[in-house]
């Protein structure tokens, strides 16, 4: 009876067969929350430009029909309207900007004396170009100027039908111009700042360049950028162009499966001003791999391979990782002599010669090495170990290179939207190191680069 018993818990624990069935307990994952794992913020540098020409044909935009209106009679006896009769033009000047201006002016002006009532008014139209100069800086992410009236050029000289003479009236607009220069000056420099508010356009690339993109079909890769802050200097007129420096302040992910959710929150992104910026892009990637993909990649490498000695050999069908008390657990469904799961533990590490993840210090776990001492001692041999462990790893070379690859056509002439370009150019990629968390494998890479932006011919 004894015999019999014992017979049948051989078969319970290893099957009644040719080949030996394995019934190892599974190392089950660790329960803790997952860890949040903490990446080095990345700077990127993107010097910027915004054309004279780009900020003409926005002030265009701006500034259209009437554009100065005053109802007011009794203040300096003259009522004004004023319309743009024609395109503003903007030209660079001693690092200046000198704005021409064809403008329609229609007055109702008060004269004479309140002395018995003795007084009329008159209406007058006038057609004239004005010139103003101004000076530009940028602040708080707008386009300020402070402009001055350089000229008034009329298309004819202004006068006024008075018992059908032409009375020429220029003592009486004179006056009234110079009450009206400052009033449109200080309407120019209004419609300047509205047109010049760069804070929407930055706000509308960084949500484009936010949205998680391929780098790699194979490796079924994502890139996502993150970002934090956004830093401005001063702006500088020269060449008939404003240039500037911008700063980015971000994290950037590299994922692996599917399509990472596009967090960018434009509520949240902080712009600051500084007086200067580094002039080199250090960005820090987190590639993570999760436990599903980086499974699906090294069952790959096992495919069409045996392991054993003499006549005893397996073959590993599938392959699934995840983690345990810091530690990778890796399970290789196997069929041949030996049929079942066994399970071996290993550390996670980088091998920058050959750019793969490999794991380290691997060995068999504790419930599976005994049951394997009893069936199969012939697969605790460390050579089948070695061998195991040579294919379990995955090289991450190619999908670095096809990373850089896909990332290239961003940095040449990239556009986000219209009128605005990207370019840059982008140096190896560093390995720094490798993270484990309950549910992926992060590796921490680095890269330098250059980056800048220009805008021109926004709609």
């Amino acid at each position: 009876m004894k015999k019999i018993l014992s017979l049948l818990s051989l078969c319970f624990l290893f099957g009644c067969s040719t080949s030996n069935k394995i019934a190892a307990l599974k190392p089950m994952p660790s329960e803790n929350v997952p860890m949040v794992y903490k990446t080095t913020t990345s700077f990127v540098d993107m010097p910027m430009e915004i054309t004279l020409k780009e900020i003409e044909n926005q002030l265009n935009k701006s500034l259209s029909g009437l554009i100065y209106e005053d109802n007011n009679l009794e203040d300096d006896k003259s009522e004004m309207k004023i319309w743009k009769t024609g395109t503003i033009k903007l030209i660079e000047k001693d690092g200046k900007i000198q704005s021409i201006l064809p403008l329609k002016i229609w007055s109702r002006f008060k004269y004479g004396t309140d002395f018995m009532g003795l007084n009329d008014t008159r209406e007058i139209d006038l057609n004239g170009t004005i010139t103003l100069i101004s000076d530009a800086k940028l602040s708080n992410w707008k386009m300020n100027t402070t402009s001055k009236i350089e000229d008034f050029e009329w298309s004819e000289s202004p006068t006024i039908l008075v018992a059908g003479k032409k009375v020429p009236i220029t003592y009486i607009i004179n006056p009234t111009l110079s009450i009206f220069k400052s009033k449109v000056a200080k309407k120019i420099d209004d419609a300047i700042e509205k047109s010049s508010d760069f804070k929407p356009y930055v706000l509308d690339v960084l949500e484009k360049m936010s949205t998680p993109f391929v780098t790699s079909e194979q490796y079924e890769t994502w890139f996502k950028l993150n970002p934090i802050e956004v830093y401005v200097t001063d702006a500088v007129l020269k060449k008939s162009k404003i240039e500037m420096e911008l700063g980015l302040k971000c994290s950037m992910q590299t994922m692996v499966g599917q399509q990472p959710k596009n967090s960018f929150n434009r509520e949240t992104v902080t712009f600051k001003s500084v007086t200067k910026m580094p002039n080199k892009t250090t960005a820090s990637i987190a590639a993570i791999s999760t436990y599903e993909s980086a499974s699906r990649i090294i069952t790959k490498n096992f495919q069409g391979k045996e392991f054993g000695s003499g006549s005893r050999k397996i073959v590993v069908q599938k392959v699934d990782l995840w983690s345990k008390d810091g530690k990778m657990i890796i399970a290789l469904d196997m069929t041949g002599s030996i049929n079942g799961t066994i399970y071996l533990s290993g550390i996670p590490n980088y091998n920058s010669v050959t750019k793969e993840i490999y794991f380290d210090q691997m060995d068999y776990v504790l419930n599976t090495k005994g049951i394997l001492t009893k069936t199969a001692n012939w697969l605790l041999q460390g050579t089948i170990l070695k061998k195991i462990q040579e294919n379990c790893r995955y090289s991450i070379k190619d999908n670095l290179a096809e990373g850089k690859k896909n990332m290239l056509p961003y940095l040449s002439n990239y556009s986000p939207m219209k009128g605005v370009f990207v370019n840059g150019t982008m140096d190896d990629f560093e390995f720094e190191k490798v993270e484990l968390t309950n549910n992926a494998i992060i590796a921490f890479i680095t890269a330098t680069g250059k980056m800048n932006v220009k805008i021109d011919g926004m709609e």
